[in-house]
């Protein structure tokens, strides 16, 4: 099997695992902070069985070469996982996934202030374009008795988690810092543990949680792996099904209708940034023609 292949199976799959992650929020009948414990507790064990038993425990030297950037990293991703599970409880599952789907964005932004790398004007045509449908998204929380602008904010805090996290990865592009998403998520469940009893109502929603983590898990390692077999463009293109797949999923499950304004400004988001994605696609192959 070609490389291109292998990468097309291994983004969709990766694509595919994180789809059901806001559903599983709505369907588990707990306290948002235990579904945030066992999300990050079963992903983060997993994950790191998963490097284990494929790229061999070696691979967590880097953890002691990462440095302070490194751990600021860690602390980034397992924020990330209490504050998804707060945004889906305070919001729609569209304007979350809509929200997050701009992180591309801010990276760019933050990649520019803190790595010195160049806005290309097309980069900046987007960023305007994206904000005008982010503006779409907020202005229909305040008129959606699904949506909040309290989840809203959670979201848009995600999003530049990751921005930033992505920021710091290629910073420190000299190490791998796959060993420190285990890390990151089994830490964010020992804090969370400090603050509620995870066991509280465990047994009615078991399966969910073990349901819940492996989605999150298998979803993490093939995202990771993606980028070896496709370009970034081509990377960033597929995982924008998940904005919308995820919402669709959610509406024919439990019937949550997104509501017009953010519809229209989830495609005017994700219409940006497929069209730029798809332009840095054209451009790269050109160059390497």
């Amino acid at each position: 099997m070609a490389d291109h292949q292998k990468g097309l199976i291994i983004t969709i799959l990766g694509v595919l695992f994180v789809v059901p992650d806001s559903l599983f929020v709505r369907l588990i009948a707990s306290d948002p902070l235990i579904t945030a414990f066992w999300r990050s507790l079963t992903a983060g064990v997993i994950t790191g069985l998963f490097l284990i038993l494929f790229q061999s425990g070696y691979s967590f030297r880097n953890l002691f070469l990462m440095g302070k950037l490194g751990w600021v990293y860690c602390f980034l991703i397992g924020s990330t996982s209490p504050a998804f599970v707060i945004a889906v409880e305070n919001t729609s599952v569209a304007n979350v996934v809509f929200i997050f789907a701009s992180m591309p964005i801010f990276s760019a932004i933050l990649s520019h202030i803190f790595l010195k790398e160049k806005i290309f004007s097309r980069t900046i045509i987007t960023i305007v374009v994206v904000l005008i449908g982010l503006s779409f998204i907020a202005y229909g929380s305040g008129t959606s008795e699904l949506s909040h602008w309290h989840g809203d904010i959670w979201a848009l805090y995600i999003s530049l988690a990751y921005a930033s996290a992505l920021t710091i990865v290629r910073h420190l592009k000299h190490i791998s810092m796959i060993p420190a998403i285990p890390v990151a998520y089994i830490g964010s469940a020992v804090i969370i543990g400090f603050f509620v009893n995870p066991l509280n109502g465990f047994e009615a929603n078991a399966s969910f949680y073990l349901c819940h983590g492996i989605c999150i898990a298998l979803g993490t390692c093939f995202l990771a792996l993606s980028p070896r077999y496709l370009s970034t463009p081509e990377v960033s293109l597929l995982i924008l099904l998940e904005s919308v797949l995820a919402p669709l999923l959610v509406w024919i499950i439990i019937n949550e209708n997104p509501g017009l304004w953010a519809v229209m400004g989830g495609a005017i988001v994700i219409g940006s940034l497929t069209i730029s994605n798809i332009l840095a696609y054209k451009k790269g192959k050109a160059i390497n023609r």
